[in-house]
């Protein structure tokens, strides 16, 4: 006679633990500090409370099992963070360049999972619409650069909703974050507290595209 089959518990990696919580109520702490400061237009806060965001986030993910290619995409994403302190035209480079290695790293960990075309499409009128319209008021030096991030960028938005709602919302969210950016470097009309809009956009998407990954990952055990 066979043994009753055990019951079926999640994996000890996907559970939360006093640490995963802890991480997370720093990662809120540290976000909360930084869209403050930058309503209120505290310079040291933002430029303390940032750089603390996508590690806090990676050590979270670590302790719920994560992928290495989210670790990968999370750490490359506060290389870009770090970078964009700095506001000089080689740091924009840099920063753009590592957040361009995230998306790779997120392109790779999305791997051939289907993805809507009708989306696609919409993606792609929107990459078309929005390139074209920026390129004339880029400064010529990163016209380029930034026509090749915003494809890599869009590529991403697509195939994060091939992980479910809540991952195509991040990568929408992305690229809305990134496209802000990009107004702002083409000198176009802003918003109210800009950077706050970015920033605000920017943390719910990755941690959007965090949570769907993390959801993919356990029910593909």
């Amino acid at each position: 006679m066979n043994a009753p089959a055990a019951p079926r518990t999640a994996p000890p990696d996907a559970r939360a633990t006093p640490l995963s919580r802890a991480l997370l109520a720093a990662l809120g702490l540290a976000a909360a500090v930084d869209l403050v400061s930058l309503l209120a237009g505290a310079g040291p806060g933002h430029q303390i409370a940032k750089p603390l965001l996508m590690p806090l986030l990676a050590a979270y993910a670590a302790t719920r099992g994560a992928p290495k290619l989210l670790l990968a995409a999370l750490l490359f994403g506060w290389g870009g963070d770090v970078f964009l302190l700095f506001g000089a035209d080689w740091a924009f480079l840099a920063g753009m360049g590592s957040f361009a290695a995230g998306h790779v790293c997120y392109l790779a960990l999305f791997g051939r999972r289907r993805t809507s075309p009708a989306l696609g499409t919409l993606y792609a009128a929107a990459f078309g619409g929005t390139v074209a319209l920026l390129w004339p008021d880029l400064p010529a030096g990163l016209r380029i650069p930034v026509a090749g991030y915003a494809l890599l960028l869009t590529a991403t938005a697509w195939r994060a909703s091939a992980l479910g709602p809540l991952a195509g919302l991040g990568g929408a969210l992305f690229l809305l974050s990134d496209t802000l950016i990009a107004t702002g470097v083409a000198a176009w009309p802003q918003p109210p507290a800009p950077d706050f809009w970015i920033m605000l956009t920017y943390i719910a998407a990755q941690c959007l595209l965090t949570t769907g990954v993390l959801r993919a990952s356990r029910s593909g055990r």
